[in-house]
């Protein structure tokens, strides 16, 4: 969920040679006119908890899709050269997609942008860009030393705009690395990262960009959380390195402004830090994850059940780590799930049915328990 996250498909697609995703569904072969029996030939026949699944972008990256309170509406970052654009941008879109050549773009073109979620009323987006720092795109590395990284640009600060495009706030200014922004169901508190402290911790703070408050303190990347249902608790991805080797990869790393992404797992907390679990225990890279609308279970992306960590997929389990259960089976890359307020549909990014090339599009589908 997040700008970080949203280069992931790279370790795939950068670092290894993959195959062209491959369709294991039915062929369409008793097609009709109605839409359902169009649409589900994008899904494939093990995916049992979703169907009626559309396709709502056509080439380029988009990913990290979000749903507007009101269940209407996606807000989404995208790179696409036909949308004239040289970096990740947001742009919206309906639940149903967009009409044109592109959808309304609601950045400012300037610099990277990343981390886009409506604040309440769906008039307003809350987002994270460097424009401040440079109206060009920055460099983004992708390997250094052998290692596969992502770039946390200390210019990444967070804003408020409408769907003009127009800016209305700036929520941080503290040096350094502030992006990941996400809302509580209520819309009263945004949870977001930060390297103010000197590490990439989490943090929370009211929409009005006051009441900062720390709530994670151990050495690691913290990232990509989101507020359960109920608004109590918050789950997202660490690193927690342990060895010295580790710890001294890790924080070196930081100090040039990246960070490792290979090695994951899953963590829930309050939102005020307590009761801070560790709730998954896979190995590999485990990460973009949402809660349930039940708050029982989570999703998730991972690619612990491939040995060479050339494929994410989506899973669900428990809160407790049990039941784990694969639920899309793409042969390269899905993952950014989130659930719709309603609970009725889940929208996600994928590698799929796009013909061989890199792009990675947002699909909605409707979600069966």
């Amino acid at each position: 969920m997040k700008y970080l996250m949203f280069k992931f498909n790279s370790l795939a697609l950068l670092l290894f040679v993959l195959a062209a995703c491959e369709s294991n569904a039915p062929a369409d072969t008793q097609a009709t006119a109605t839409e359902s029996a169009v649409v589900d030939t994008l899904k494939y026949e093990t995916e049992k908890h979703i169907q009626n699944v559309r396709q709502l972008t056509f080439g380029g990256d988009n990913a990290e899709a979000y749903f507007s309170f009101d269940d209407k509406w996606l807000v989404f970052q995208a790179n696409n050269a036909k949308w004239d654009v040289a970096c990740d941008q947001i742009f919206y879109m309906s639940t149903d997609g967009y009409e044109g050549e592109r959808p309304p773009m609601i950045s400012t073109g300037m610099g990277r942008t990343t981390c886009s979620f409506f604040m309440p009323g769906d008039s307003t987006f809350v987002y994270a860009s460097t424009h401040l720092g440079d109206e060009a795109c920055p460099e983004t590395p992708r390997v250094v030393n052998g290692k596969y990284v992502w770039p946390v640009y200390e210019s990444f600060d967070i804003f408020v705009a409408d769907l003009e495009g127009n800016i209305k706030q700036q929520l941080t200014d503290a040096p350094g690395y502030d992006a990941e922004a996400t809302l509580s169901p209520d819309g009263s508190m945004i949870v977001f990262t930060s390297t103010r402290s000197g590490d990439l911790e989490l943090y929370t703070m009211k929409v009005d960009g006051s009441d900062v408050k720390q709530v994670t303190d151990d050495l690691g990347y913290d990232g990509g959380a989101f507020f359960s249902p109920d608004g109590k608790k918050l789950i997202f991805r660490a690193s927690r390195p342990q060895t010295e080797e580790a710890i001294n990869t890790y924080k070196s790393l930081l100090a040039e402004g990246l960070v490792q992404p290979t090695d994951m797992e899953l963590y829930v907390c309050n939102v005020d830090g307590s009761d801070l679990k560790k709730i998954t225990d896979l190995g590999g890279a485990n990460w973009a994850p949402y809660f349930h609308p039940s708050g029982e279970k989570v999703i998730f992306a991972s690619n612990h059940h491939t040995e060479s960590g050339r494929r994410f997929n989506l899973f669900m389990m428990n809160m407790d780590g049990s039941g784990l259960e694969q639920i899309t089976f793409d042969e390269v890359f899905d993952s950014f799930p989130m659930f719709s307020y309603d609970g009725k549909k889940i929208v996600f990014a994928s590698n799929r049915h796009n013909g061989g090339t890199r792009d990675t599009n947002v699909f909605i589908a409707d979600w069966v328990d």
